[in-house]
C-alpha cells in the first residue's frame, strides 16, 4: 500500500507488552518514525508492526489482527524484542511467527558476542556485518567463517526474494522479521530501511 512521497507514512504498532511496544514506539519516534494510536480504521494504515517476544510468544490478540490484515495486503514488519536475557532466541521468534502469523523473511541474523549478548546483524542480501557495540554501528566485511555460516539462510533468503519480487513488502506480499535490542540499537535502523520502502 505504498503512499505519496508528500505524506507521511502511517504506521500502526501490535504486540504484547511483553514485547515492549512502548518502547518501541519510542525508539522509532527518536528516527522520526510516527506510530498512530488510533488503530478503528486500519484500512488507513500504511504499515503494521507487530512486536514479538520469544520468551512469551505472540497473543490471541496479535494473531487476530494479522489475519484481518490479509483483506488489505498490507505490509507487515515482525520486529522481535527480548533478545537480551531470558535465553530470547531470534530463531525461535521467527519460527513462531511463521507458525502463527504467515511465512516470513529473515532479511539479517543476529550475531553474538562472547558473553551471548547480540552485537552485531548480518545482512542475507550482502553478507555486510553491522556490528553494534560501543553504542554506534559500523558496517564491515564479513569473514568467510559468518560467509559458511549463513550460507543456507542467505539462500532460502535470496530464494524468497526472487520469487515474490524487489517491491513485494511495500506491496503486502513479503514479511521481514527483523530483530531488535533497545539498549545497542541493534535492528532500529533495519526497521526504518523496510519503512522508507513505503
Amino acid at each position: 500500500m505504498p503512499t505519496s512521497t508528500s505524506a507521511p507514512v502511517r504506521i500502526a504498532l501490535f504486540g504484547h507488552v511483553s514485547a515492549t511496544p512502548a518502547a518501541l514506539t519510542k525508539a522509532l519516534g527518536d528516527q522520526g518514525i510516527s506510530i498512530v494510536t488510533d488503530t478503528e480504521d486500519i484500512a488507513q494504515v500504511d504499515c503494521a508492526i507487530f512486536a514479538i517476544n520469544p520468551n512469551t510468544g505472540i497473543s490471541p490478540e496479535s494473531i487476530a489482527i494479522w489475519e484481518s490484515l490479509d483483506d488489505y495486503l498490507m505490509p507487515r514488519l515482525i520486529v522481535v524484542t527480548g533478545l537480551t536475557g531470558n535465553d530470547g532466541d531470534f530463531d525461535d521468534a521467527v519460527m513462531l511467527a511463521n507458525r502463527v502469523f504467515e511465512k516470513c523473511v529473515t532479511p539479517y541474523l543476529v550475531l553474538h558476542d562472547d558473553a551471548g549478548t547480540p552485537c552485531a546483524l548480518i545482512s542475507l542480501a550482502d553478507l555486510k556485518i553491522t556490528n553494534y557495540q560501543d553504542g554506534s554501528s559500523m558496517e564491515i566485511e564479513s569473514a568467510d567463517e559468518h560467509k559458511t555460516l549463513v550460507s543456507e539462510f542467505r539462500d532460502e533468503y535470496l530464494i524468497a526474494i526472487d520469487q515474490m519480487g524487489p517491491d513485494a513488502f511495500a506491496a503486502g506480499l513479503l514479511f521481514p522479521a527483523i530483530p531488535l535490542d533497545f539498549k545497542t540499537g541493534l535492528g532500529i535502523k533495519e526497521v526504518n530501511s523496510y519503512i522508507t520502502q513505503l
